[in-house]
C-alpha cells in the first residue's frame, strides 16, 4: 500500500488515467469471462477435461458484444505505445531502444509462464504422464499467449505505424479497416488466404485510434499560436491526426457500431457471438472481422461518454490506487489466469470434490459463484509469486540511444520480436491432442529462448559498442 500511495502521489498532473482504467477492466473482463464460461466434464477415461459453455448457451452471443472487449486493450495499448514512443524520442532515443523498453514489459512476464510449464511438462513426462494429455493441459494454459502474438507484432511495428499516423492520419486506420475488409471476402467467397492478412490488419485498426486519442492530449492549451501565427490546431494534416473526444462524436460511434453489428451478424454472415464457439466456421475474433470493428466502433463510443465520470472518480485516491495496484501485475493476471483454472480443477480431482454439473442446469449455474471466488484465490497466489517479474519490468529502461551500433542493434530487435512471435505462432498453431512429450513443442521452445536471450542481451547493452 506504501509503494502504491508512491506512485499515485507521482502521478503526472497530465496523465489519462482513464486509458489506465480501460486496461485493468479490460484484462479483468477477460479473465471473469474465461472463467464463468468455462465448462468441467470427464473424458472417456474419467479425466476432466473443459471446454466453452458458448456453444450451449445461444441467447448469450450478443452479450459477447460487450464481453470482447480485446479492441479495448489494443486502443490503449496505441495509446501508451505513442505516449511512450514520444517520451522516448524527446531523450534523444531511437526505435530499437523503444522496442527494447516495450520487451521488458511483455516478454519477461511471459517468459516466467512458457519457462514453468516447460519445466513442468519435463517433470510430468519423467513421471509417466502421456504426452498427449501432457500436450493438452499445456495447450489450455497458453492460449492467452494466441492474443500475445497479436499485440507484439503491433508492438513491433509501432514505429513505422507512428509514422504514417503523423503523416496521413486517421486515413491509415480507415485503409486498414478496408484491408479487412477485403480479407471478409476472401474468408467467404475465397481464397481464404486473403483473410490472413486480417489478423494484423484488424487490430492495427484499432492500435492506430490510440494514436489519434494520444494526439488530443498533446493539444496545445486554447489561443495557442505558432510563429506565423496561426493557432496549431489548423496546421495541415494536425487536426486530421486526433480522434474526436466530443460527446456528439461519442453518440456517432455507438450508433454507427450499434447499427452495423446486426447487418453484419443478424443479417449478415457473421456469428453474432463476438468470442469462439466450437463448431462455427466462421470466427470474428480470430481474424478480426468488420463485425468485429463495429463492436470496436461501438465500445469506442461507450468509451466517450463515460470518460467524464470516470475521470472524476480517478481523481480520488482510493480507485486511483486500485488501479494503479492492477496495472502493475495486469499482464501477469491475464498470462496466469487459466494456470489456475487447471490447478484448482486438478486439487479438486485429487482431493475427490471436483464438481462436473452439466452446462445451463441450476447447479452449474449455482457453482458459477464458489468456481469464481475459488479461482480468484488461486490466480492471487499464482499473482503474489509470479507479479513482482511484471512490476520490475515496469521500472526498467533501457535509456537513451547508445552511440554505436544502432543499426545492428535494430536489426537484432526485430529479430528478437520475430522469433518470440514465431515461436508462439507454433505453439498456438499445434493441435491440442498433439503427443508433445513436453507439451511446449520443442522449436517453439527454443524459437521463444532464442528470441528473447537477444532481447535480454540487448536491454543489458550487448551490442551497443563499436
Amino acid at each position: 500500500m506504501r509503494r502504491l500511495r508512491q506512485l499515485a502521489e507521482r502521478t503526472p498532473a497530465g496523465r489519462e488515467r482513464y486509458v489506465d482504467l480501460l486496461r485493468a477492466l479490460a484484462i479483468t473482463m477477460v479473465v471473469l469471462g474465461h472463467w464463468a464460461v468455462t465448462v468441467i466434464e470427464r473424458d472417456d477415461a474419467g479425466q476432466p477435461t473443459g471446454h466453452s459453455a458458448l456453444g450451449d448457451l445461444p441467447w448469450a452471443y450478443p452479450l459477447t458484444w460487450v464481453a470482447q472487449v480485446m479492441p479495448v486493450f489494443f486502443l490503449v495499448g496505441g495509446y501508451a505505445n505513442a505516449a511512450s514512443l514520444t517520451r522516448l524520442r524527446a531523450r534523444d532515443g531511437d526505435a530499437a531502444g523503444w522496442l527494447l523498453d516495450r520487451s521488458a514489459r511483455l516478454i519477461r512476464p511471459t517468459s516466467a509462464l512458457v519457462l514453468v510449464l516447460a519445466v513442468a511438462g519435463v517433470a510430468a513426462r519423467l513421471l509417466g504422464a502421456d504426452p498427449t494429455r501432457i500436450r493438452e493441459v499445456v495447450w489450455f494454459a497458453t492460449i492467452p499467449l494466441w492474443f500475445l502474438v497479436a499485440y507484439l507484432a503491433v508492438v513491433a511495428l509501432t514505429p513505422p505505424m507512428y509514422a504514417l499516423h503523423r503523416r496521413f492520419g486517421l486515413a491509415v486506420p480507415l485503409v486498414l479497416v478496408a484491408l479487412v475488409g477485403i480479407g471478409d471476402l476472401g474468408r467467404l467467397t475465397g481464397p481464404e488466404e486473403l483473410g490472413f492478412g486480417n489478423y494484423l490488419f484488424g487490430w492495427l485498426a484499432v492500435h492506430q485510434l490510440g494514436f489519434a486519442w494520444h494526439d488530443t492530449r498533446a493539444a496545445p492549451p486554447p489561443g495557442a499560436t505558432d510563429a506565423a501565427g496561426a493557432a496549431p490546431t489548423d496546421r495541415p494534416g494536425v487536426r486530421g491526426r486526433r480522434l474526436p473526444t466530443s460527446r456528439r462524436a461519442g453518440v456517432l460511434f455507438l450508433a454507427v457500431g450499434l447499427a452495423a453489428l446486426p447487418l453484419l451478424t443478424v443479417l449478415g454472415p457473421w456469428p453474432v457471438s463476438m468470442l469462439h464457439v466450437p463448431g462455427e466456421r466462421l470466427d470474428n475474433a480470430a481474424p478480426p472481422s468488420l463485425a468485429l470493428l463495429a463492436v470496436a466502433a461501438a465500445q469506442l463510443g461507450l468509451i466517450l461518454l463515460l470518460r467524464g465520470p470516470a475521470e472524476r472518480l480517478l481523481r480520488r485516491t482510493g480507485p486511483w490506487q486500485l488501479v494503479i495496484g492492477v496495472n502493475l501485475v495486469v499482464l501477469t493476471v491475464f498470462l496466469w489466469h487459466l494456470s489456475a483454472a487447471i490447478l484448482l480443477v486438478g486439487l479438486l480431482d485429487a482431493i475427490g470434490v471436483l464438481p462436473t454439473p452439466a452446462v445451463g442446469s441450476a447447479a452449474w449455474w449455482a457453482w458459477r459463484v464458489p468456481w469464481l471466488l475459488l479461482l480468484t484465490a488461486v490466480l492471487a497466489v499464482l499473482v503474489a509469486v509470479f507479479g513482482p517479474v511484471e512490476a520490475r519490468s515496469a521500472r526498467h529502461r533501457t535509456g537513451r540511444r547508445a552511440g554505436g551500433g544502432t543499426t545492428t542493434r535494430l536489426a537484432l530487435t526485430v529479430a528478437g520480436y520475430a522469433a518470440v512471435v514465431a515461436a508462439l505462432l507454433i505453439n498456438s498453431a499445434t493441435a491440442a491432442k498433439a503427443p508433445e512429450p513436453i507439451g511446449t513443442p520443442v522449436p517453439a521452445l527454443l524459437a521463444y529462448l532464442a528470441g528473447a536471450g537477444v532481447l535480454r542481451l540487448l536491454r543489458s547493452g550487448w551490442g551497443t559498442r563499436g
